[in-house]
């Protein structure tokens, strides 16, 4: 809070350790607000004096996406791992009613997938990772199931215990889908999401990007993998969008393990990712130093600078007017990986933005999800599309 005639600030929620989202809400003494806490998002309410401790009003496993409140009636729309947001409302004594089903209909033609939330020691020995297995309803019986792990974006941000429509589309071809919130997330304690800034640092040193955050993907694929012995060691992809690209892109440059991967539209080189982005000069404030100075702490950190290193078959989506992280990213990528004749595959989408997957145009946005499913089918044996266009693997 910040008196107006003052200026003096005052901090609600420092006890909670955890991000508050989205704008708050005033309710006579009260602020209501939402935060990220192990994969949920929450409603929380606090006096606005700080008198008082936190406390919550929405909670459970799910995310609120909304909210606000009139006349005693907090109304919210909140959305689980296996149904689409609905509306509910809450009353002034903590009753709560569901006033929507809009998503019956999809969801009864469609079943979802519940995933199962398990934790994981991180390596670094301050914490657990929260991660996640879905299993596809019907799995062929006595065969081992390909896997998919993916990587979140942000990379401040978190998986969350929400409607994800691409983990239902991957298990219903057949995959088993691993993922998690690793060091850098989001949904834990600040000095969780800082662990990742460059030991270079001037304040609050970690590892850097390609750290502890990859420790941690690896240590829950490989507890995956040991706690269900369905899934098949070496039938295992990688794929994640933005700084879950950056991370396939760095874990292929780092690891053989993977069949193949899906790097999309990543951050390859965080150098010239500091210049060309609409977001320049940006990482100055995530790694605490800039590339004017130390340009040697972003190459290392780059993906771009482990290109040699990389012989796991890639695919490379990219839109062209992407301009959180510019399409030269991707280009970067690959023709080096061209020049060293490694297995690559690059398919760059026209008139498309960053929120390509989440907000393009329905053509692209179907492709897109066509091409990642056929290449992991080529590579892992999972089910492939149908192809209606011109593809170049195209059936029949």
């Amino acid at each position: 809070m910040l008196d107006a005639q003052t200026g003096d600030e005052r901090v609600l929620t420092a006890a909670l350790d955890r991000q508050c989202v989205r704008a708050p809400l005033w309710q006579g003494e009260h602020v209501l607000f939402s935060l990220e806490d192990g994969g949920d998002v929450e409603v929380w309410r606090v006096r606005a004096d700080g008198d008082a401790t936190p406390e919550p009003l929405v909670d459970g496993t799910r995310v609120v996406t909304g909210f606000d409140a009139a006349g005693g009636t907090l109304a919210f729309v909140a959305t689980t791992p296996t149904e689409l947001p609905e509306l509910y409302v809450r009353d002034a004594q903590g009753a709560e009613r569901r006033l929507t089903s809009l998503g019956r209909a999809f969801h009864d033609a469609v079943p979802a997938a519940w995933p199962e939330h398990f934790t994981v020691p991180s390596p670094a020995g301050d914490g657990e990772v929260d991660a996640w297995l879905v299993r596809p309803a019907e799995a062929p019986e006595g065969e081992r199931l390909p896997v998919l792990l993916s990587v979140h974006g942000g990379p401040m941000s978190q998986y969350g215990n929400s409607w994800f429509d691409e983990f239902q589309l991957w298990t219903g071809a057949g995959y088993a889908v691993v993922y998690c919130n690793p060091h850098g997330s989001t949904g834990r304690t600040e000095a969780w999401a800082r662990g990742i800034r460059p030991p270079e640092a001037a304040e609050v040193p970690g590892t850097g990007w390609g750290g502890i955050d990859a420790d941690d993907v690896l240590a829950v694929l490989d507890a995956a993998l040991a706690r269900e012995p369905a899934l098949h060691p070496d039938r295992v992809g990688v794929l994640g969008g933005s700084y879950g690209g950056y991370m396939t892109s760095w874990l292929v440059g780092h690891t053989d393990r993977f069949a193949a991967a899906c790097s999309e539209r990543a951050c390859n080189n965080l150098e010239s990712e500091e210049w060309s982005s609409d977001s320049a000069g940006y990482f100055r404030f995530e790694f605490g130093l800039t590339h004017l100075d130390r340009p040697d702490v972003y190459r290392r950190m780059s993906p771009i600078s482990y290109v040699r290193d990389i012989d796991t078959p890639l695919l490379i989506l990219h839109a062209e007017d992407d301009l959180r992280c510019h399409v030269e990213q991707a280009d970067q990528l690959f023709v080096a990986l061209r020049m060293l004749g490694k297995p690559v595959e690059y398919w760059r989408f026209p008139a498309e933005s960053h929120e390509m997957s989440r907000s393009g145009s329905p053509r692209h946005r179907v492709q897109r999800a066509e091409i990642i499913l056929d290449w992991f089918g080529r590579h892992l044996g999972g089910r492939r599309p149908a192809f209606t266009w011109d593809h170049p693997s195209r059936e029949g």
